[in-house]
Order: structure tokens, then C-alpha cells, then sequence
């Protein structure tokens, strides 16, 4: 078992307060999409910058709940060293709304396609697990998941990874800039999501975004696949609640089937 590491910091740790909370925020986002998507893009910052930010990309997956069971997490390893990517070691992750299962069987197909299969990076990592009380609320106790972390100059295996995947839904965790003022902020991170619109992954720098290895490998694999990428929501912490000489961006995207 995987034990929560941020769980009354990045959100709060009493499941019923957390619980209100992520329903009060699923609640308030309009975000709609005319198609099911088959990913979506979601910052990985603490809760209380998500009453503006992000959260549209989990609200436009709400008509498709029942859909849905099997997700495949991608995010960056912060604190451990890590070349390539490493999916979870852990039989089940769990978050103070209860315990999720890890599907072994796509763990094994990732595996087979030359993933690694180590917990150490996860163990400190908060990119992952702050997705997981949303995907708990949306999907309800059926949801399976596979988190794998994603090390530097691993976007092209990344990318065959995703576009591959026998899952319902890919879920990739990245912030974008990180301190600078507001208004430099918003003129890099205008660029950096007009580049992940047109799937351009070689125009998205280490700079730009701190998940920059696993929204590469996303874009690539939306190329690939003919898939679009719609933006829902573009935003710094200097909109909420954060210090507007140094923030940090954050940015919620769909890749969907083209109509």
C-alpha cells in the first residue's frame, strides 16, 4: 500500500472535508467537451489554487464518468533521480477517501514495453496523488489505476507508452512556469499552450514545464494517434491566492478524437 505523503498540506487530510471540497470544486466547472477525451492535462498544485485552476479538465470528463475505470497516470519525479519512466511497485495507493486498486495487468503490458517498475520515485512524489481524490469522486470505488513517474529525455518511449495503453483515460500531471512575475508568467505560458494545442512537443522546453518529459510524450502520442488538444483553462497562482512577483503557472488541456 502506497500511503498518502501531502495529504493535509496540498489537501486536506479529514476525508470528509475533502470530500466536500473536491465535489464543491467538480461542481463549479463548466468545462465541456463535444467529445469523450481520451486524455487531459492537470496541474499538480496544492487544492486551494484549484478554485479557478484546472479543474475544467475533470469537470469535462463528468458526462463520460461511467466510462471510465482504468487510468494511466503520468507525471514527473520531483525529488528521485529517474531515467526513463517507472511505474508504481504498490498494490493500491491510498488517499484519506479510501484505497485504489492498481490494475496489474496494464502494469505488466508497461512493463513488457520497457517501463521499470520501482516505487522509489513515487514514494516522496506529490504529481500523482493529487490526482487521485478527483478520479475517486468521478469514477467511485470501480476506478483502477497505474501511476508511473517520468524521468528527463524519456518523452519518445513515453509516447509509445500512451498511444498504446489499453486504458480509458490518460491522466498527465505538469505545472508550467515557475517564478516569475505575473506578467512574464502569463506571456510564457500563453506560448507554451499555444505550442501543446498544435502538439508541437520539441517547442516545449524543461523551462516551460516542470512535467515537460510526460506532456512531450503526450503530444507526440496525440500526433500520432490524429488526436486534438483543446485548452480549457490557463492560469498563475498570482490569480488566486499566490504572491504575483512569483508564481507559478498551471494549465488543464483535453486531448480528444478529431470530429
Amino acid at each position: 500500500m502506497r500511503e498518502p505523503v501531502v495529504a493535509g498540506s496540498f489537501y486536506p487530510a479529514d476525508p470528509g472535508a475533502l470530500r466536500d471540497l473536491v465535489d464543491r470544486l467538480l461542481g463549479g466547472s463548466d468545462g465541456r467537451l463535444e467529445a469523450r477525451p481520451w486524455a487531459i492535462v492537470f496541474p499538480h498544485a496544492g487544492y486551494r489554487y484549484s478554485d479557478r485552476v484546472g479543474v475544467p479538465a475533470y469537470g469535462a470528463l463528468r458526462p463520460w464518468a461511467d466510462r471510465i475505470r482504468t487510468v494511466l497516470l503520468v507525471g514527473p519525479a520531483h525529488f528521485v533521480p529517474l531515467r526513463g519512466c517507472a511505474a508504481t511497485a504498490a498494490r493500491a495507493w491510498h488517499t484519506p477517501l479510501g484505497e485504489v486498486l492498481v490494475d496489474d495487468a496494464v502494469r505488466d503490458a508497461l512493463a513488457g514495453a520497457g517501463c521499470s517498475v520501482d516505487e522509489g520515485p513515487h514514494e516522496p512524489e506529490h504529481s500523482l496523488e493529487v490526482q487521485l481524490p478527483f478520479l475517486q469522486r468521478l469514477v467511485g470505488d470501480r476506478l483502477r489505476v497505474v501511476p508511473v513517474a517520468v524521468g528527463p529525455d524519456s518523452d519518445g518511449s513515453v509516447a509509445g507508452l500512451l498511444a498504446h495503453a489499453s486504458v480509458d483515460l490518460v491522466v498527465v500531471s505538469t505545472d508550467l512556469s515557475h517564478y516569475l512575475d505575473i506578467h512574464a508568467a502569463r506571456a510564457a505560458d500563453r506560448r507554451t499552450a499555444d505550442a501543446i494545442v498544435r502538439r508541437d512537443a520539441e517547442a516545449v522546453g524543461p523551462d516551460d514545464a516542470c512535467g515537460v518529459y510526460a506532456l512531450r510524450g503526450a503530444l507526440t502520442a496525440a500526433r500520432m494517434t490524429e488526436r486534438s488538444i483543446v485548452e480549457l483553462d490557463l492560469r498563475t497562482s498570482g490569480d488566486t491566492v499566490g504572491d504575483p512577483d512569483r508564481v507559478v503557472g498551471y494549465g488543464a488541456f483535453a486531448l480528444v478524437d478529431r470530429p
